[in-house]
């Protein structure tokens, strides 16, 4: 089983709401607009961190982080990218990826909108952890917790860091 706190969208902007809730995690998995290698760096001083980089992110991101992220991770399968969708609305780009990929589980970032939607014809859970940063038109920071295994997502938690 492994602990794992996801955000996306931090835009530059980490606060001790954000590190609190992700202490104790296993892994931290960012969805993308980091903003600089700074926040990356942040991160991955409180736990491993996977992440890609979103549209917004300069070339000091983009040299650490790639543009899609699959892996396996106590049997689960798993596809990130920035700009992925959602489902029935996924990006031309994810298209093929997924079919490519079969995850069981499609992260994206970049609507700021949080979605946490299951994909019936594809057999999978999509993600977006809405924004944790202060930059975008969303109105509450938000993240999600949820642990890994056996394939599966569990105890999955959503998390309001408050207002913008």
């Amino acid at each position: 089983m492994k602990k794992i706190g996801l955000l996306s969208d931090t835009h530059s902007y980490l606060d001790e709401r954000i590190l609190h809730h992700l202490s104790g995690c296993d892994e931290i998995w960012h969805a993308g607009d980091f903003g600089t290698a700074a926040v990356a760096e942040q991160l991955a001083e409180v736990a491993p961190l996977r992440g890609v980089y979103g549209n917004i992110d300069g070339r000091d991101v983009r040299n650490t982080q790639p543009l899609v992220q699959a892996f396996d991770i106590e049997g689960l399968r798993v596809l990130m990218t920035h700009i992925g969708g959602y489902p029935g609305h996924y990006s031309p780009a994810a298209r093929p990826l997924l079919q490519q990929e079969r995850p069981g589980l499609f992260i994206s970032g970049h609507s700021h909108i949080l979605k946490v939607m299951p994909d019936a014809k594809l057999g999978l859970l999509h993600l977006n952890p809405g924004a944790a940063g202060r930059h975008g038109f969303h109105k509450v920071r938000t993240l999600l917790r949820f642990e890994v295994a056996d394939g599966k997502v569990q105890h999955l938690q959503v998390i309001e860091l408050g207002p913008k």
